[in-house]
């Protein structure tokens, strides 16, 4: 159902490549895969433009693997491929639930996918389509999250959601530490003060930059991606409210 005046207007959704995993050890579980792309589903029906950066984690982690030797640039690389894999899994369960899509990579590849093109990613967004940025940045050094907040910035979002598995930004992990607090809502310079690693600091400065709020929420629960973007469920917002607290 299409709303009016949605509390925005267009966002890009950040999701890490282990969302995609399920409770799987690796690689894509297609229940996880198809309960994500309704989720997007039923945010496009409710009249949001929406573009897409996915990681490639559940693939391949070029961090990890230039850690145990690799060089660094080729095991980036091969990450950015990841990402182009889990992008066109995404894109086949969007269209089978009734979306359009297009996927754009920054690493050219005319046989699966369109380059990156400014102009035409938002004349897709504008017919109503779901844009997949895949390949990060084309270059390696980067992870997902400054390609992210770029992209949020070149298509003029209005807000930069990150689903994670947990339902916001807290003091410590929640997952080992049962007394952490969450933040309800945090200034740019407060997470890059305080370390809390949300995403990359160049992503949270390009952010605070432009003036896009990041939005952080769980999107392993069905159905909260459509709560959030609504203004409901529970969720941290980073933003320049606090600024100047």
């Amino acid at each position: 159902m299409r709303e009016d005046n949605p509390p925005y207007r267009r966002i890009l959704l950040k999701v890490s490549g282990e969302v995609l995993m399920g409770d799987a050890p690796f690689g894509i579980d297609m229940a996880t895969l198809d309960a994500v792309a309704e989720d997007i589903a039923a945010v496009v029906a409710f009249g949001v433009e929406l573009c897409l950066v996915i990681g490639g984690g559940n693939i391949f982690r070029g961090v990890s693997m230039a850690g145990r030797g690799m060089e660094r640039a080729s095991a980036d690389y091969m990450g950015m491929l990841a990402t182009v894999m889990n992008a066109l899994a995404l894109q086949s369960a969007l269209e089978k639930a009734g979306v359009m899509t297009r996927v754009q990579s920054a690493i050219p590849m005319d046989a699966v996918c369109e380059p990156f093109i400014r102009r035409r990613a938002l004349r897709h967004l504008e017919k109503g389509r779901v844009v997949i940025f895949a390949a990060g940045l084309g270059a390696p050094f980067f992870t997902t999250d400054t390609p992210a907040a770029l992209r949020a910035a070149e298509m003029g979002c209005d807000a930069l959601l990150k689903g994670t598995s947990v339902d916001g930004v807290y003091t410590a992990d929640p997952k080992t530490e049962p007394l952490a607090r969450r933040y309800e809502r945090l200034s740019y310079h407060e997470v890059l003060s305080r370390n809390l690693r949300v995403m990359d600091a160049s992503a949270i400065a390009l952010m605070r930059d432009n003036d896009i709020p990041i939005v952080v929420f769980s999107i392993r629960e069905r159905g909260n991606l459509l709560r959030v973007v609504r203004g409901e469920g529970v969720y941290t917002t980073i933003d320049a409210t606090r600024e100047a607290a």
